[in-house]
Formats: C-alpha cells, sequence, structure tokens
C-alpha cells in the first residue's frame, strides 16, 4: 500500500519563523534598555548642569523642612523636563537605529498618516 503524503494546512506558503516574535523580544528590549540608560544619564547630567548653575549640590530629598520650596520645585521641573527630553532623544534614535537596521517600523508602530 502507498502511504499518502500528508498535506499540510498551509502547503505552498513558506513555513513560519519565530522572526516575528523574536524582532518583537528584541525591540521590546532595546526600547526599554535605551529608556534606562536614557534616564540615569539625564540624571547625571542634570545634576552637573545644577551643581555648575547653582554651585551647589542638587537635593536628594524635594521634601525636606530646610529646602526652600522654590529650590524644590525648580529642581523638580528641571529634573523632570530633562529626564523627559533625554527619553524623548534616545528613543527617537533608537527607533531610527532599528529602522536603517531592518528596514521596517519597529513592532506595534504604525506608520503615520500624512497631514495636509
Amino acid at each position: 500500500m502507498a502511504k499518502k503524503a500528508k498535506q499540510h494546512k498551509n502547503a505552498g506558503s513558506p513555513p513560519k519563523t519565530k522572526s516575528k516574535a523574536s524582532s518583537k523580544g528584541t525591540w521590546k528590549l532595546l526600547d526599554r534598555g535605551s529608556t534606562l540608560i536614557a534616564g540615569i544619564v539625564a540624571h547625571k547630567v542634570s545634576a552637573l548642569i545644577w551643581r555648575a548653575t547653582t554651585g551647589k549640590k542638587p537635593p536628594t530629598t524635594t521634601r525636606h523642612p530646610e529646602l526652600r520650596a522654590r529650590e524644590a520645585v525648580t529642581w523638580a521641573v528641571f529634573g523632570g523636563v530633562g529626564a523627559e527630553l533625554a527619553k524623548v532623544l534616545v528613543r527617537r534614535q533608537t527607533a531610527s537605529y532599528w529602522v536603517k537596521s531592518t528596514g521596517g517600523l519597529p513592532p506595534g508602530m504604525k506608520p503615520l498618516k500624512d497631514v495636509k
């Protein structure tokens, strides 16, 4: 008796690979890693600029009663803006690197609609 060849459900199409799942995991790792590094660098740069501008160490805690409210708020605004700016710049560069390396947008990122 001749054995029948099993017909696969997707006969004729290329076999599925783990590349899509792998690229999604790689992108998550790259994105989160760059965000973490950006946060650390932003904090150090903010502290350096604070010290150069004020001549004092940056506040370690903004809730200390001996710290003037104005100084605490200024540090919070300065540190927050610096951290967010660094994250935006680094994450944009990370996405650009991904596009240059793979030829496509990172997983989960959709193209922007043309604004006219």
